[in-house]
């Protein structure tokens, strides 16, 4: 039997007698059960309280089981949670139709109690992974925050990069996967920068020789530091890569051209715009027309991608 903090499942159906059965079925398993009789009440359930798994017939008025479950899946903030679907023993078109929904298993009525327990069993089991993920990529966040909030100059600085990066890569027309990479890598960029210290990091004047070696290492530190996060195995290229420029005269590896990878190219280009419009303790703010001029002599530099700066730009002007 599972113990008293399996977790939490939202069984949907119309019939009550159903609901009641299932109920008793996993609160003898230890699971909390929340109810809902179709599902557009099921999504108001879960904005309230939202569970770890979704139990739903197929067959409702109003928003049925395959509609519930491509919203769920649509949505950024619960398309993590599994959803199984209920369907009659002799409807098989129901199969196809809920791995098309996004559906995560499928159980035929009548309910074989020793089946469903052992799918949901599994199911909620993938779910507790998930959420470890979440909680490993939520600490480094926090940690890519820390390094923002210990210098007073950079506030906003992980916001304003994710928000420029993705509205870059929607300007290049790039997947929704590459445009969720971009956010990440808007906050994790620069999460390596936790290991330097305050003296290096804050200091108000040029660094020594010595000190910006130290802080060419940053990008390589974050590397390590995201490495162990499959969920973040897209991101760690442009953490490591994002000081690289197309000439080979970038940090930590030194690339050049294609061997950048493009999204880390991405970043760079709105890092040091953000660097160049924000004022720092030894020079002041440039404005937006100057730093793109100065992009664009960083282009005629051979460090920059033309197309991507005017990409850039035309974001910026609002034309994607």
């Amino acid at each position: 039997m599972a113990s008293q903090t399996a977790g939490s499942i939202l069984v949907v159906d119309d019939l009550e007698s159903n609901l009641i059965l299932l109920d008793d079925i996993l609160s003898a398993q230890g699971y909390r059960v929340l109810r809902a009789h179709d599902g557009e009440e099921a999504l108001e359930v879960m904005r309230d309280d939202p569970p770890d798994l979704v139990l739903s017939d197929v067959r409702m008025p109003r928003c049925d089981g395959f509609d519930l479950c491509r919203a769920l899946k649509s949505t950024a903030s619960t398309r993590l949670v599994p959803v199984v679907l209920m369907t009659g023993a002799a409807e098989s078109a129901d199969r196809i139709r809920a791995i098309e929904a996004g559906a995560n298993d499928l159980v035929t009525k009548p309910i074989d109690q020793p089946e469903l327990k052992a799918r949901v069993r599994s199911l909620m089991q993938l779910k507790r992974f998930t959420d470890d993920l979440d909680s490993a990529e939520a600490v480094l966040r926090s940690l890519a925050l820390m390094v923002e909030a210990r210098d007073s100059y950079t506030d906003g600085h992980c916001q304003r990069l994710a928000r420029y990066a993705t509205a870059m890569g929607l300007a290049l027309n790039l997947s929704e996967d590459d445009l969720a990479a971009l956010g990440r890598g808007g906050y994790f960029h620069d999460i390596g920068k936790i290991a330097l210290p305050d003296a290096i990091l804050l200091k108000p004047g040029p660094l020594t020789d010595a000190e910006f070696a130290l802080v060419r290492e940053h990008p390589v530190i974050g590397d390590r530091l995201c490495g162990d996060l499959r969920a973040l195995h897209r991101v760690r290229h442009i953490v490591r890569h994002h000081h690289e420029r197309l000439d080979g005269s970038g940090y930590p590896d030194g690339l050049a051209g294609d061997a950048i990878p493009l999204l880390a190219q991405i970043i760079g280009v709105v890092d040091v715009y953000d660097a160049m419009t924000t004022a720092r303790p030894y020079r002041g703010a440039l404005a937006p027309d100057e730093a793109i001029r100065e992009l664009r002599q960083e282009v005629r530099r051979g460090w920059r991608r033309a197309d991507l700066v005017e990409a850039f730009v035309a974001s910026r002007n609002g034309r994607h």
